[in-house]
């Protein structure tokens, strides 16, 4: 099983317990409540299969993560592969749900499901071992999710944060005019604009940059509200909400009533900020965020009639308590970008088009970099540590300088 294949079902593992690693799950239910409504639902594994998992399993994983974090989600490689071992109350409810359920189900495709969504591994328990609970025939259908879809307020600050982008003013720049993207987040309970900025791109890099600074000055969210952008819906996302130990939620496609909130908040800046700019005294982007920022600063202290007379920003601090910041090493080593590269044979890789060094040991190898939004910090990350290992830049005058040992050839025993 390749790394790809270990973090997909890590993430997959992950969106499950993620309502209660948030605090997002029903507070007057145990622990073992939620497990116990937890296994009576399907999943679609990252193979697009669909499973049910038992409680025993879902409280195994929710205290690996707990414990260890994200990376103990991912599965591991089994140390006795290739000895017949009985099958667990894991293995045999996973059967027999889905001989209920599909009832013409081949023993072969209930195999590799298994195989597939890491419950045992091809060589541990044999084909013939499964043929014993099944009858032979194809998958047909699976279970759709149909959400239902309510208007909501939360009752505390920092257990919902709706985000989004919308287009701004055009910004003239060396003489061509430049679209300008504004990408906010704000608190469902308060109507607190807790991160906001400008950029000349709507992507996934910028939004996180937003995220950063808004988690850093006002704690983790428990839920992050988005749409279905690609800029919103993305590996590089989960990672990091799975990181910071909050959980996504995705509106359903063609539902602006999702997020009226923010959508409310947009525009109103276009009507009392925008329409009153006039852009040709802005020169830079800089000019045009610090114009923003003193927008949004006067709009928090504005009065809302929602809010019973008070402000978002008082209404936002009146629960200050509610407030969990992240330490700053957790801040900096989960706002990290992650992507695999291939090493080169003279120990390179290239990362938007810049040359970095790493190791020798993983010439030709394929492996792992994760680095800052700003490309300041990049790490290798080992593949069986998880370890981070921080790469520089390229030098070839200073590779120059370096001695190489000498391989002395003989022509044997004297």
């Amino acid at each position: 099983m390749n790394n790809k294949t270990r973090k997909e079902i890590a993430l997959f593992r992950y969106g499950i317990l993620a309502p209660l690693i948030s605090g997002t799950y029903d507070e007057d239910k145990s622990i073992k409540g939620f497990f116990r409504d937890a296994a009576g639902k399907v999943y679609t594994t990252p193979n697009g299969e669909d499973t049910k998992l038992s409680a025993p399993t879902l409280e195994r994983w929710y205290y690996n993560y707990k414990n260890n974090g994200f990376e103990a989600l991912m599965p591991v490689r089994r140390c006795d592969t290739g000895r017949s071992r009985k099958l667990d109350s894991d293995i045999t409810e996973q059967i027999k749900y889905l001989k209920q359920e599909y009832p013409r189900i081949p023993a072969t495709l209930i195999y590799q499901k298994l195989i597939n969504n890491g419950t045992i591994v091809k060589g541990d328990i044999s084909l013939s071992t499964i043929n014993g609970y099944v009858n032979q025939l194809k998958l047909e259908h699976k279970y759709s999710n149909n959400k239902d879809m309510r208007r909501y307020e939360r009752a505390h600050i920092n257990e919902v944060w709706c985000g989004d982008s919308s287009v701004g003013p055009y910004l003239k720049v060396e003489g061509k005019k430049k679209r300008v993207y504004i990408i906010a987040l704000i608190d469902d309970a308060s109507r607190y604009i807790t991160g906001i900025d400008v950029f000349f791109n709507d992507n996934f890099v910028n939004l996180m940059s937003v995220m950063k600074s808004a988690v850093t000055r006002f704690g983790k969210p428990k839920i992050l509200n988005f749409d279905n952008g690609a800029s919103y819906k993305n590996k590089q996302i989960e990672l990091l909400s799975a990181r910071i130990g909050t959980t996504i939620s995705y509106c359903a496609p063609y539902t602006p009533q999702s997020k009226a909130k923010i959508e409310r908040r947009f525009r109103t800046l276009k009507d009392q900020w925008m329409s009153q700019l006039n852009m040709n005294d802005f020169n830079n982007l800089g000019e045009l965020r610090t114009s923003l920022s003193s927008y949004v600063d006067s709009y928090n202290q504005h009065i809302h009639s929602s809010l019973n007379g008070l402000s978002a920003q008082d209404r936002f601090f009146s629960e200050s308590h509610m407030i969990k910041r992240l330490s700053d090493e957790q801040i900096e080593t989960s706002f990290l970008l992650e992507y695999e590269r291939r090493v080169s044979t003279d120990n390179v890789v290239m990362i938007d088009e810049t040359a970095y060094e790493v190791d020798y040991k993983y010439s030709k190898q394929k492996i792992t970099l994760r680095y800052s939004l700003d490309l300041s910090k990049i790490y290798v990350v080992d593949k069986n540590t998880d370890e981070l290992t921080e790469i520089k830049l390229l030098n070839k005058h200073d590779n120059s300088a370096i001695k190489r040992k000498k391989i002395k050839l003989t022509g044997g025993e004297d």
